[in-house]
């Protein structure tokens, strides 16, 4: 018994931090995907396959029992499998999951397209197949996800990962799951916890871009230093801010009036730089190469490195944009929005050596 899977990446078209703070966020699902192969295994075992190497442990209704230190390449796919076998409540087959890494650009270096938010919800849905479970994928996936970062993070990645296309999405509640995982109860407590509040939009009619700065950040570290600085007005007056902009940034995806959608975008990247030195040298450059084609642009995510994400008003301006980012220097891809968590119809051959590799 096995399945493919493969989830989007994402990335934040408005509304990073304000999310954070009980505002809203727009949020899209694009490729790169990634892949995972899961197979049931006859005992109690579990094997976790990643480029790095392989964690193994043993099923039980508390988590796995790994048997070793979980190394930090797979933190956040072993603390999924823990949250999925406690949802389950009682003994199970094991499984062998494999998970290809995450998109990465020149250098090697990680694009920030939320490569750990997608494992973790292909970890979520493997395990809840193996299983023969029905707890939510995506509720579990938002309490492994946020748990795995110490309660940071927004969880916009993960619905975009889980849902596909572009999203508003609302942060959601995670804080009473996480205590229920940890003094029992989880399961119910899953069961019984209020719908996610997201809702998946039209596709837009502008053409997306998103180019890399050559750089990646700590989103963790970035969200610790803006919280640090903000008393609790400051952040509501933030969110009250973004909100109205976010609203006219959503307008302008279906279409229209271009130049007023440009202005929306960007009003919400001057907004985020209020927040302090989120922007960087490199950033201010794609940007700046994005206006003088007449095309919008802005920081996705926390920002102080990974990139931008463009947004031209055709095809024909993204394309001419692209060949300008290019002759800077700037890795970038067009984007297209994605579909999201599925199964496929045929697995990935480097993830079905991997298991073969480890049985």
């Amino acid at each position: 018994m096995e399945r493919a899977l493969s989830a989007p990446g994402k990335l934040f078209v408005s509304g990073e931090y304000a999310v954070l703070w009980g505002g809203v966020a727009r949020v899209a699902a694009v490729a790169p995907r990634t892949a995972a192969l899961v197979r049931r295994r006859t005992d109690a075992r579990v094997h976790v396959c990643l480029e790095e190497g392989t964690l193994k442990g043993s099923a039980t209704p508390k988590g796995v029992r790994w048997d070793g230190e979980v190394p930090a390449g797979f933190a956040f796919v072993a603390r999924t499998l823990d949250e999925a076998l406690r949802a389950h409540g009682r003994q199970s087959v094991g499984f062998e999951l494999a998970v290809a890494p995450s998109a990465v650009g020149p250098g090697g270096l990680k694009l920030g397209m939320g490569g750990s938010a997608c494992a973790t919800v292909l970890a979520a849905d493997a395990a809840r197949f193996i299983l023969e479970d029905r707890f939510d994928t995506l509720r579990l996936a938002l309490v492994a996800h946020a748990a795995g970062q110490g309660g940071k993070g927004s969880g916009g990645d993960v619905a975009a990962s889980f849902a596909g296309g572009v999203l508003r999405y609302r942060r959601y509640e995670v804080a009473p799951l996480i205590a229920a995982s940890s003094a029992g109860g989880f399961r119910a407590a899953l069961m019984e916890s209020a719908p996610v509040d997201v809702w998946r939009l039209p596709p837009p009619k502008v053409a997306l871009a998103y180019a890399f700065t050559g750089e990646s950040a700590s989103t963790r570290v970035l969200i610790s230093q803006v919280e640090a600085r903000l008393d609790e007005a400051a952040r509501q007056a933030f969110v009250a801010r973004s909100d109205e902009v976010g609203h006219e940034i959503e307008i302008g995806l279906s279409g229209g009036d271009f130049r007023a959608f440009k202005d929306a975008v960007t009003a919400q990247q001057a907004l985020l730089q209020e927040l302090g030195p989120t922007e960087t040298e490199a950033m201010r450059r794609i940007l700046a190469i994005g206006a003088s084609y007449g095309c919008a642009g802005k920081q996705s995510g926390a920002g102080g490195g990974d990139g931008c994400i463009l947004f031209a008003p055709n095809a024909e301006t993204r394309a001419e944009l692209m060949k300008g980012l290019e002759a800077r220097g700037f890795h970038s891809m067009t984007l297209e929005v994605e579909p999201g968590l599925r199964g496929e119809g045929q697995a990935d051959a480097r993830l079905r050596a991997w298991l073969d590799a480890h049985r």
